[in-house]
């Protein structure tokens, strides 16, 4: 399921950790209407049981959601200007970083199989949202040798 803050306010778990502590509900009653399990269930009321008051389980991001928008701009330019290099016809590169060929290739892309397997195969890849607006580029040969 999601995440507890987006179900429920902190009222109504408040609710149902106090009337689990009245010996109201019991605890497995208490997990399913939340839709956690036993360790997270141990987790929030022990925060419960410090402050009931004040208890809260509204999330904060601690972290910006997203890359800023100049580092955005130098991922998209450095990868337009590998991606120049690969496919220009007069540089002679037989080989390439294939992770790198795999972000860069939206129509082929190699992927070794399970298991230790050294037998590449096929897989067709959506383009990343960083490159959509650049397009797939002209159709090429994949370095499988097949289209």
């Amino acid at each position: 399921m999601g995440q507890i803050h987006k179900r429920f306010t902190s009222e109504q778990v408040r609710f149902l950790f106090r009337a689990y502590m009245q010996g109201n509900l019991k605890r497995t009653d208490v997990q399913e209407a939340l839709g956690i399990g036993k360790s997270h269930f141990f987790d929030l009321l022990r925060e419960y049981r410090r402050a009931p008051e004040i208890f809260s389980i509204s999330y904060e991001r601690s972290t910006p959601p997203r890359l800023s928008l100049a580092a955005e701009a130098e991922i998209r330019r450095e990868l337009l200007r590998e991606r120049k290099l690969v496919e220009d016809p007069r540089l002679p590169i037989s080989g390439y970083n294939l992770s790198g060929a795999r972000q860069a290739t939206p129509r082929c892309a190699i992927v070794w199989g399970k298991g230790g397997s050294r037998s590449p195969r096929r897989q067709s890849r959506r383009a990343p949202k960083l490159l959509a607006a650049i397009g797939p580029g002209p159709r090429r040969r994949c370095m499988t040798g097949r289209f």
